[in-house]
C-alpha cells in the first residue's frame, strides 16, 4: 500500500473519531440540558402551587388548632358597642330556653357559672363560639384564643372558629367554665368534673354538642344559627364582616351574641351597667340594668 493511501485512511479514521467523540459530547449535552431542564420545570411548578395555593394563616381550616394573632382576637373581642346595638336580635335561630325551678349555680368565687361543653372537630361548636367569645369579652378578658376548624369529613367541613382548650377567661362578674371534651371525633380532650357532668346528665341527656349552661337558668342546645353562612370565610373575613352591622354574618353572630348578653346581665343583677343597660343587651328584654 502507498505511503499517500495510508495516509488518508489515517485521516478517515481520525476524522471518524472526532466525529465519534463530538456526537458523545453532544448526547451528554443534551442528557443535561435535559436534566438542567427537568429540575426547573420542576422548580416552576412547585413555585406556581405554592403562590396558588392560600397560606396557613388564610385558610378557613389550618389543621392543628394554633395560636391566634392578637389583631384577630382584637378584632372578635372588641366588637364596637354602636355595631352590637345596631344589630339588635339580629338574625338567630335558636335562642336560649328558660329552665324553671332552679337556684342559680355559682362557684367557689359566688359568681355564676356560665359552663360550655363543646369539641374541636364539631361544626355546630364552631359557630357557636363566635358569639360566646363576642358575649362573654363584653364582661371580662380571653387569653392564649386559638384558631381552629371543624372536621373536614363533617357536615358543614371546615368551618372556622376558635378552640377553648388552652385559653383562660377572667372576670369580675361571671366564672365561665369551658370544656372541649374531644379534639376528632372520638378522640378524648377534655375531662368534665363531676358537678358538670351531673349538669350535662340533667340538662343535656343527649349529649348533644355544643351545650350551654346559663347559671342553671336558661340552656342552649346545638348551634343558634347555620355553620353554613360561615362556609368558605378564614377567620379574618368573618372578624372583617362583624363591623357591618347589615352583613348577614355580623346579624347571625352579633344577634346570638346580645342574646347571650341579655341571659348573663340577668345573672350578674345588671352589672356591667353600660353593658347591661345598651340597646343590645335589651333588645331580647330587660335585664335588671336599665334605669
Amino acid at each position: 500500500m502507498s505511503k499517500g493511501k495510508r495516509d488518508a485512511r489515517q485521516a478517515a479514521r481520525e476524522l471518524a473519531l472526532r466525529q465519534q467523540r463530538a456526537e458523545q459530547r453532544r448526547k451528554r449535552m443534551i442528557a443535561a440540558g435535559s436534566a438542567v431542564g427537568i429540575v426547573v420545570l420542576v422548580i416552576a411548578i412547585l413555585v406556581a402551587v405554592k403562590l396558588a395555593s392560600p397560606t396557613k394563616k388564610d385558610t378557613a381550616s389550618s389543621g392543628k388548632p394554633s395560636q391566634a394573632s392578637s389583631s384577630l382576637v382584637n378584632s372578635v373581642t372588641g366588637v364596637p358597642a354602636d355595631v352590637l346595638n345596631t344589630v339588635g336580635k339580629g338574625s338567630v335561630q335558636t335562642l336560649p330556653k328558660a329552665t324553671s325551678g332552679k337556684p342559680v349555680l355559682k362557684g367557689s368565687d359566688g359568681k355564676p357559672i356560665v359552663f360550655y361543653m363543646g369539641a374541636e372537630y364539631c361544626p355546630y361548636c364552631a359557630a357557636e363560639r363566635w358569639p360566646m367569645i363576642v358575649a362573654l369579652s363584653r364582661f371580662g378578658t380571653f387569653q392564649n384564643l386559638s384558631t381552629a376548624a371543624s372536621s373536614s369529613s363533617d357536615v358543614f367541613p371546615n368551618t372556622p372558629t376558635f378552640t377553648f382548650h388552652g385559653s383562660s377567661y377572667s372576670s369580675n362578674y361571671i366564672d365561665f367554665q369551658p370544656k372541649e371534651v374531644q379534639a376528632d371525633a372520638g378522640v378524648p380532650l377534655e375531662s368534665l368534673t363531676s358537678d358538670q357532668q351531673n349538669l350535662v346528665n340533667q340538662l343535656d341527656q343527649g349529649g348533644s354538642f355544643p351545650f350551654i349552661d346559663f347559671a342553671n337558668q336558661a340552656t342552649v342546645t346545638g348551634a343558634s344559627y347555620s355553620p353554613q353562612l360561615l362556609a368558605g370565610m378564614t377567620q379574618q373575613q368573618i372578624a372583617d364582616a362583624l363591623k357591618n352591622p347589615n352583613s348577614n354574618v355580623a346579624k347571625a353572630i352579633l344577634g346570638t351574641a346580645n342574646a347571650f348578653t341579655n341571659e348573663i346581665c340577668k345573672l350578674t343583677n345588671g352589672q356591667p351597667g353600660n353593658v347591661c343597660s345598651s340597646a343590645a343587651a335589651t333588645a331580647y328584654g330587660p335585664t335588671g340594668g336599665q334605669g
